[in-house]
């Protein structure tokens, strides 16, 4: 595959997830909500600590990556943050506007994030790197290192799975992939991170799949 082909490639599949989720941001606004989260508390006790560790660093500043709805972007401020949300669809960033009036959401390309080198705090990333290609996952956890600050923190979040290499699925939305922790791991490492903690746990989905976050700090 040529240079030209897999940037064609790219872009192709960022063009299919934003039109994906142009396309049921109504519905999935109204599923993705801070009921629904009330409803899973490990995920909730994850970002909860996540806030709390980003308290401590002193900057406040947080980025909520894929921020969809922006429920989770409401839910860090509330926490005490100083947070914002990015997104790649117009649409949910609209959706979000709207919802919280009194936050900045904006549209974003998580392979070019608007944000100066070592600017945050924390990074939020949940579920949002699921329908990247695995080739294309250690840029985007190069370019989250590029803005936290040192001691800065990475909170991502996806689908896990047992075997040894990521897999491809059919999500609701637009293909997505499932990932060995270790594997998603390894990525954090050599992106320049260092793990605090990981969690897995089976939400009794129909995919199979556990639902996985995996925190990590900037040295």
């Amino acid at each position: 595959m040529t240079e030209h082909q897999g940037h064609q490639e790219h872009r192709g599949h960022q063009q299919n997830t934003r039109a994906a989720y142009d396309g049921v941001v109504e519905l999935y606004a109204s599923l993705f909500s801070d009921r629904r989260l009330e409803e899973h508390p490990f995920a909730r006790a994850m970002i909860t600590t996540f806030a709390e560790l980003v308290r401590g660093t002193g900057n406040l500043r947080a980025a909520d990556l894929g921020c969809g709805p922006g429920h989770l972007t409401a839910m860090l401020n509330d926490q005490g943050l100083d947070a914002f949300g990015l997104d790649l669809s117009p649409g949910m960033v609209e959706h979000a506007r709207r919802a919280h009036p009194e936050l900045r959401f904006d549209e974003a390309r998580m392979e070019s994030l608007p944000i100066e080198d070592g600017a945050l705090g924390g990074v939020l990333a949940h579920y949002s790197m699921i329908h990247t290609p695995p080739a294309e996952v250690p840029a985007l956890l190069a370019e989250q290192v590029r803005v936290l600050a040192p001691g800065g923190l990475l909170l991502a979040s996806f689908f896990g799975t047992d075997g040894p290499d990521p897999v491809r699925f059919d999500h609701k939305v637009a293909p997505a992939y499932a990932w060995p922790v270790d594997r998603f791991a390894e990525l954090m490492d050599g992106a320049g991170l260092v793990a605090v903690a990981r969690l897995q746990f089976d939400p009794e989905s129909e995919r199979g799949y556990l639902d996985t976050h995996l925190m990590a700090r900037r040295p």
